[in-house]
């Protein structure tokens, strides 16, 4: 039985839609949530363009877009991933996934704000770096460090051995070892920092669901590859817009003195620092990173429930 989500009455409220559109010779599924862009009410709501993070879909990001009523958020599915088919015929490193976003926010959201979250904060900043045209960029939990040198870094080591022998067994036995789910749970446990236990099963639950929603082992590992060979400060130089880095202080994966490092390496940059939350702001603490996106994008407080 799937568990209750912490945030569904407040999701429930905001209308989403789903769209397709052809992105480089493939079908990109994307959800739009809040004020349809033809409303004449809502000409003057921000759009919000969502870039979930490795292994996750646009579920995953639904607890911030709980937090923003009001908002028209437009959040696809990565190639390779959810109800995205991988590019054919391609490589999915970061010269492709950049691209990609680039094409799908021309195609379907020019001039919105960009977000990405974590392996998304990757794609987005390159993305921007990069010539996509936004007036603001965030980066919720931003890979602001190799992966390998993070406060997890043998876990990322042992990921990588995972990734690698789950590409060169056999087909169905590699997946097989992908998809284990005694392996999805342990990822799970070890990024979840919460000690609640209804948003812990939450968060078991999204992972058990989403986590394996992967088109094949082969885009599974080049994703992979590309998530800890890459990290968003070979792009923060680049971007010229004004960017908010929302951290969290017990991140597993890129530590917070690393992420303030980070902060300064950008030309217009705010950090905001999410304390006893790691990896995990979008399900932890999504009121808190909802609350910091308002105030960036300067729109009112969202009403009280």
């Amino acid at each position: 039985m799937p568990a209750a989500s912490p945030y569904a009455a407040r999701l429930g409220e905001i209308p989403v839609a789903r769209h397709q559109v052809q992105v480089r010779g493939s079908t990109t599924a994307y959800w739009v949530y809040g004020p349809a862009p033809d409303d004449p009410e809502a000409s003057d709501v921000p759009t919000v363009l969502a870039v979930h993070g490795f292994r996750g879909e646009h579920h995953g990001l639904e607890p911030i877009i709980a937090y923003l009523p009001g908002v028209r958020i437009v959040s696809p599915d990565l190639p390779g991933f959810g109800e995205t088919p991988p590019i054919p015929k391609h490589q999915h490193d970061l010269e492709l996934y950049a691209e990609w976003l680039r094409q799908f926010a021309s195609a379907v959201a020019p001039g919105a704000v960009v977000l990405g979250h974590s392996f998304g904060s990757i794609v987005a900043s390159a993305a921007v770096a990069g010539g996509l045209q936004t007036p603001r960029l965030i980066l919720i939990n931003p890979i602001g460090a190799p992966a390998l040198e993070g406060p997890k870094g043998l876990l990322t080591r042992l990921a990588v051995l995972y990734y690698a022998l789950g590409a060169r067994l056999p087909e169905a036995l590699g997946t097989a070892l992908l998809r284990s789910p005694l392996i999805v749970r342990v990822a799970s446990i070890a990024m979840a920092t919460t000690s609640d236990p209804v948003l812990r099963r939450f968060i078991h639950d999204q992972h058990d669901t989403y986590f394996s929603s992967f088109a094949d082992r082969d885009v599974l590992h080049q994703a992979f590859v590309t998530s800890v060979s890459h990290d968003v400060r070979a792009s923060a130089g680049s971007i010229r817009v004004p960017t908010l880095l929302i951290a969290a202080q017990q991140d597993q994966i890129t530590p917070i003195r690393a992420e303030r490092e980070l902060a300064a390496m950008f030309p217009q940059a705010e950090l905001v620092e999410i304390a006893d939350v790691g990896h995990l702001i979008h399900y932890e603490a999504p009121a808190e990173a909802a609350g910091a996106i308002r105030r960036f994008l300067r729109l009112p407080v969202a009403p009280a429930r």
